[in-house]
């Protein structure tokens, strides 16, 4: 590249910074939930990005909080072992060998690799990944999840829905004198001690209203809401989500992250975005850019 080009790389890198300012103070010191799960978390050099950026959220003085997913390793664990599962409602039938290896793959593998993909990111920073499920200091108590099919009880299982999530522990951790960034695995306690596996939406939406966060971002593998005309619609009001959950606007999966964009904007989250998470710093432009990059949800 000649001197002239450098140049103007520089002068275009500067612009892009101070564009930049005023978003990076409007999330100075605030949180950020970040859902992240299903295809976003499916390859290596995604995962390294993902945990990249979450670092320069943190360096930026954002207080990222991930709470992610694993259904695909689940099943292939299941699979192999040789144990079947079924699915109501998007819900995994959970009994308890079935609980076991839930807990085995999300508490265990997935959970520390990601809180160790965020350390070795945040290493030269000091920066580090902290791996937590739901039973750590009772942090998320749940109760068994209800469902009905023909006027019927159905029982699910060990499968929970959050009641209470107190955000003590997650409070103390990003308001530590160390940089660490929370990594929750979607797994719960009842009242009783017993170990449910929730749905990673709603825990992180449950997480994202205790904490009152800024936003919440449902890292996902579509790029968004997107319209009868196929287009992505870049923002709704939850009254305007709940039109196209009833409309038909929204469809198979996006209609359960829709119910649960909209009840955590009443839990009192200020806004949830739904984003394709494969695209490359997809956070960073959501967040630090005026045009954003996925659909954004408020009241």
């Amino acid at each position: 590249m000649s001197t002239p080009d450098i140049e103007e790389a520089g002068w275009a890198t500067a612009k892009t910074l101070a564009e930049t300012l005023p978003f990076i103070q409007r999330y100075d010191r605030e949180i950020v939930v970040i859902k992240y799960g299903g295809h976003a978390m499916g390859e290596e050099e995604v995962a390294r990005q993902f945990a990249a950026d979450a670092v320069l959220l943190k360096l930026l003085g954002v207080h990222p909080v991930v709470v992610h997913g694993g259904g695909p390793q689940i099943s292939r664990m299941l699979d192999q072992a040789g144990v079947k599962s079924t699915f109501v409602d998007g819900l995994r039938v959970t009994n308890a060998a079935t609980m076991e290896i839930a807990e085995m793959v999300l508490s265990g593998a997935i959970n520390k690799e990601i809180a160790n993909w965020i350390t070795l990111a945040g290493r030269e920073a000091d920066v580090r990944g902290v791996g937590l499920s739901g039973k750590d200091g009772r942090l998320i108590t749940v109760t068994k999840a209800r469902r009905m099919k023909d006027g019927q009880p159905l029982d699910l299982g060990f499968v929970g829905e959050p009641k209470r999530v107190d955000p003590q522990l997650i409070q103390a951790l990003i308001h530590a004198e160390q940089d660490y960034v929370p990594v929750i695995a979607p797994i719960g306690v009842s009242d009783i001690g017993e170990t449910y596996n929730i749905n990673a939406d709603t825990v992180a939406g449950a997480v994202a209203g205790a904490l009152k966060a800024k936003r919440m971002l449902l890292l996902t593998d579509v790029k968004g809401v997107l319209d009868k005309d196929g287009e992505l619609i870049r923002e709704m009001t939850v009254t305007e989500a709940f039109d196209a959950i009833k409309t038909g606007v929204a469809t198979g999966g996006m209609i359960p992250k829709l119910e649960t964009a909209i009840a955590a904007v009443d839990g009192g989250v200020e806004a949830v975005v739904i984003l394709d998470g494969r695209r490359p710093h997809a956070m960073l432009t959501e967040l630090f850019t005026p045009h954003g990059a996925g659909t954004l949800i408020r009241k």
